[in-house]
C-alpha cells in the first residue's frame, strides 16, 4: 500500500481574496496543533492526485451568480468527468467551508455542489461543510470559529496522527509568529540608469507596474502582471442630475500605446492610482525611505511557480513606486491577521492589549465592528495604534493588495474604433459611525481632466456576455448601470443595419426616476423611432420604468410582464437573453417573472417553464452579469 502523506492539504479558491485569508488562518490554526500543513490554490494543484491524498480540506467562495472562482474552473471541470465513478475517492477524507452572500440565490453553491460531488466521487466527510455568509453581522468568521472547533476535535478522532503531540496541544501564539513570508533587499543604488527611470515610454511603464505586481503579494499570474495597453481618457461627462444622489458618469477614453481589439461585451480592467498623499503619509508613519530601491522575494522558494518569475524580481524598484503600484493602504480594510501580527510590534501596553483583544475569539466581533463596518484602511489603522513599529516585511504580506477594478465596456468597436467607453457609477457609502467613504477607482477615474493626459493602464478580458451576432433576436434587461454593456449591443446593432438586417432587440431599462438618472435617455429614445434598432417597427421595443416617479414602485420586472406577449414572440423566434446590472435581487426577480411569462403565454404549468429557462442556460441563451 502507498504511503499517504502526513500532510495536512489546504486547497482554496479566492477570486477576492477572502477565501486565501480563511484558508491561511485554518493552516495558522493547524500548525499551533503541531499539524503540518501544505497550502494551495486550486489551479496549482493536479486534481488527478486528489485519490493519493489523505485528508484535503476546501475553503471555496461562490461569485455572483453562482460560479466557482476562475482559479477552479479547470479543477472543477476535472471532478466533473464522468468516468471518475463512484469509488475514485475512497479512503479520503474532506472538509468543504463556503464563502458566500446570502443576498444572492445561489448562496454558496459552489461549496454545496463541491461537498456533493466529493461524496458522491466516494470520499468521506470529516464534518458537515460549513458555510460562511458575507450579510452575517460578524462576517464569513461568524460561521468559521465553531466550524474550525468540529474540524479539529473531528480530525482528532479519526486521524490523531495528524496532532502528535495530543488533541489538546496548543503553541503559544507568540512562538508562531515566525518570519514573514516576504524578504525584502535593500540595495545601494545612486541612480538606477538614470536615463531609464524618467523614462515616460510605455515600455519602461508597462515593465515597472509589471515587476512591482509580480513582486508583491497580490498572487498576479504571471502573464497577467503587465497591463495590456495604457488609455488616455478624452471625455468625461455626468449623466445624472447634479443635485441627484448619485452620480453616473460617462467616460471616453483613447488607445495611447498599442490598440487592443475588443469586443461587445467584454471587460475592461483598470488600474487605479492613489492618492500621492496617503502615499507619503503611509511610508513617512512606517518610518521608511521612498527613495531607496528594493526586491521582494517570498521566502519559501520551493514553489514551482516561481521560477519564470525570479528574473522580474531581480531588477530593484523604488519603494515608494512599489507601494504606490501594489499596496492598498487608504482603501481597503485589512484582514483579521494584521491586528494579531501589531499585538507583537506595540510597545505601549494598552494598545498591545487592544491588539490582542481584537485578534482574540471574544473580541472578533467588535474587530469586524472596528474594522470592516467602518472601511477601516491600512493607513488608519497604524494611526490609531502609534506605538507599532512593524517591519516592512510584514507590511508587504499584510496590507491589502492594490487591486484591478473591472468595468462593463459600453461601447462598440464597430461604431467608435481606437476608443472604449465606460459608464461608472461613483461608488460612495456611509458606514455605521457616520463616516463618509469613497470607491477608491471610481473615484480617481471621474476626478481625471481629459486635459490631463494621464496614462491609465489597462487590461482587457471576456466577460459573460458573449456578442450576439447580427441574426440573433434580443431580451436586453439593464436596469442602472447594467444598461452600459447594452449601449455597445444598441450601436453595434445600429451600425451593422446600415449593410446587413438585423434581428429585432427589446430593451427593458429602470431607474429612480425620468429627470435624475434616466442614463443616456436621448440614445435609447432616437433608436426607439425613425426605423431604429429599438423601433417597433423593426419588432423591437425600448420600455423604461421609474421605480420612483409614483406612489408603488415600478421595476424592470413590471414592465416585462406588460410585455409578455411580444417577449414570448421573441423567444418563440429563438431569442436570447441578457440581464446586466448592480443588484443582488434583480437577476433573480426578472428570471421569476420571465417563469411567469413563458407560463402564462404558453398555457404550460410552472415547473415547465422553469425547465424551459434552465435549458436555455443551458444552450448558452441566457446570460447574466450582476455585480455587488
Amino acid at each position: 500500500m502507498e504511503m499517504k502523506s502526513k500532510k495536512l492539504l489546504i486547497l482554496y479558491a479566492t477570486q477576492t481574496g477572502n477565501a486565501l485569508d480563511v484558508a491561511e488562518r485554518i493552516a495558522r490554526e493547524a500548525e499551533r496543533r503541531a499539524c503540518s500543513v501544505l497550502i494551495r490554490s486550486t489551479d496549482e494543484y493536479d486534481a488527478s492526485s486528489l485519490p493519493a491524498e489523505d485528508t484535503v480540506i476546501f475553503v471555496v467562495s461562490t461569485t455572483g451568480q453562482g460560479d466557482p472562482p476562475d482559479s477552479m474552473k479547470v479543477f472543477w471541470r476535472f471532478l466533473l468527468q464522468r468516468n471518475l465513478g463512484s469509488h475514485w475517492l475512497e479512503g479520503v477524507h474532506y472538509a468543504v467551508f463556503g464563502l458566500g452572500d446570502s443576498g444572492y440565490q445561489k448562496y454558496n453553491f459552489v461549496a454545496k455542489k463541491l461537498d456533493k460531488r466529493l461524496s458522491d466521487l466516494g470520499a468521506t466527510a470529516v464534518i458537515e461543510r460549513g458555510l460562511g455568509d458575507d450579510q452575517h453581522p460578524s462576517g464569513y468568521e461568524a460561521a468559521l470559529d465553531p466550524w474550525m472547533s468540529s474540524l479539529w476535535s473531528g480530525l482528532n478522532e479519526i486521524k490523531p496522527d495528524f496532532f502528535p503531540e495530543g488533541p489538546n496541544f496548543l503553541v503559544p501564539v507568540e512562538e508562531l509568529i515566525g518570519q514573514p513570508k516576504f524578504q525584502v533587499t535593500f540595495h545601494d543604488i545612486d541612480n538606477v540608469d538614470s536615463q531609464l527611470s524618467t523614462a515616460t515610454d510605455f515600455k519602461y511603464l508597462q515593465m515597472q507596474i509589471g515587476r512591482a505586481r509580480l513582486m508583491s503579494s497580490g498572487k498576479v499570474p504571471h502573464e497577467k502582471s503587465k497591463p495590456d495597453a495604457f488609455l488616455k481618457m478624452v471625455k468625461n461627462c455626468p449623466l445624472t442630475r447634479e443635485s441627484h444622489e448619485k452620480d453616473v458618469r460617462h467616460l471616453e477614453f483613447e488607445f495611447v500605446s498599442q490598440v487592443i481589439q475588443y469586443e461587445l461585451g467584454d471587460v475592461l480592467e483598470v488600474l487605479p492610482s492613489q492618492s500621492p498623499a496617503a502615499v507619503d503619509s503611509f511610508i513617512q508613519r512606517c518610518n521608511l525611505d521612498p527613495e531607496s530601491f528594493i526586491t521582494v522575494h517570498p521566502r519559501e522558494m520551493e514553489n514551482h511557480l516561481l521560477v519564470n518569475r525570479l528574473t522580474a524580481l531581480d531588477v530593484p524598484i523604488k519603494l515608494r513606486t512599489f507601494v504606490e503600484l501594489t499596496m492598498d493602504v487608504a482603501s481597503a480594510s485589512p484582514r483579521g491577521y494584521l491586528f494579531e501580527v501589531m499585538s507583537f510590534f506595540a510597545t505601549a501596553e494598552h494598545e498591545k492589549e487592544r491588539l490582542q483583544y481584537f485578534a482574540s475569539p471574544e473580541g472578533r466581533d467588535d474587530l469586524y465592528q472596528y474594522n470592516q463596518k467602518e472601511r477601516r484602511t491600512v493607513l488608519e489603522v497604524l494611526e490609531d495604534f502609534p506605538s507599532v513599529k512593524m517591519p516592512f516585511e510584514w507590511l508587504v504580506q499584510l496590507v491589502p493588495p492594490l487591486k484591478n477594478r473591472a468595468f462593463s465596456i459600453s461601447s462598440s468597436p464597430l461604431a467608435h474604433p481606437n476608443q472604449v467607453h465606460l459608464t461608472v457609477d461613483v461608488v460612495s457609502w456611509t458606514t455605521p459611525f457616520k463616516r463618509k467613504r469613497r470607491g477608491l477607482c471610481s473615484t480617481w477615474l471621474v476626478s481625471l481632466d481629459p486635459e490631463q493626459r494621464i496614462d491609465i493602464p489597462v487590461w482587457f478580458h471576456k466577460g459573460l456576455l458573449p456578442p450576439p451576432p447580427p441574426s440573433l433576436p434580443l431580451i436586453l434587461i439593464g436596469p442602472g448601470t447594467g444598461c452600459a454593456p447594452f449601449r455597445g449591443f444598441v450601436e453595434e446593432r445600429a451600425a451593422q443595419s446600415q449593410s446587413s438586417t438585423i434581428a429585432p432587440t427589446l430593451f427593458f431599462f429602470g431607474c429612480r426616476n425620468k429627470n435624475n438618472d434616466f442614463l443616456y435617455r436621448d440614445l435609447w429614445l432616437s433608436h426607439s423611432q425613425n426605423d431604429g434598432v429599438l423601433s417597433e417597427a423593426k419588432g423591437g421595443g425600448f420600455y423604461a420604468a421609474f421605480s420612483r416617479d409614483q406612489p408603488q414602485k415600478v421595476y424592470v420586472q413590471h414592465k416585462m410582464r406588460e410585455q409578455s406577449q411580444r417577449i414570448w414572440n421573441l423567444l418563440c423566434e429563438g431569442a436570447a437573453i441578457y440581464v446586466a446590472g448592480s443588484s443582488t435581487k434583480m437577476p433573480s426577480d426578472v428570471m421569476v417573472a420571465l417563469e411567469e411569462i413563458i407560463s402564462k403565454e404558453s398555457g404550460a404549468p410552472r415547473e415547465s417553464a422553469v425547465r424551459w429557462l434552465r435549458s436555455l442556460e443551458k444552450a448558452g441563451k441566457y446570460h447574466v452579469e450582476a455585480w455587488s
